[in-house]
Order: structure tokens, then sequence, then C-alpha cells
């Protein structure tokens, strides 16, 4: 089984990848600057998930 490759998927999820994962670091600095601000638990949740998927593309997870 070969290992997933972001260039072997079609080019309209290709491009969708490339747009989320620009966008995802300047929505991760305004969450932090939220969280210490004013933290919920729905604010956290969501740094958390967005550290995720930070982490997953700088790994090149996805």
């Amino acid at each position: 089984m070969s290992r997933y490759y972001r260039y072997r998927i079609p080019l309209w999820a290709r491009k969708c990848i490339f747009v989320v994962e620009a966008c995802v670091t300047p929505i991760l600095v305004f969450q932090i600057i939220r969280t210490l601000l004013i933290p919920t638990a729905f604010d956290i949740l969501i740094l958390a998930v967005l550290i995720g998927l930070a982490l997953s593309f700088y790994m090149q997870w996805i």
C-alpha cells in the first residue's frame, strides 16, 4: 500500500488543501490572542483543532 501523497489527488482537492494550508496560520495566531484575552471552553477546543491542523501541515501528514 502506498503512502498518501498530496500530488496524486485531484486538482480541485489539491487546491483546497493549499488554500487551507495558507489560511491556517493567520487564523491560529488570531485564535491564540483571542484565547489569551477571553478564554472559553469553545475557544480552547478551536485552538486545539487549529494547532493539530497546523502541525499536520508542518509534519506533512496532509
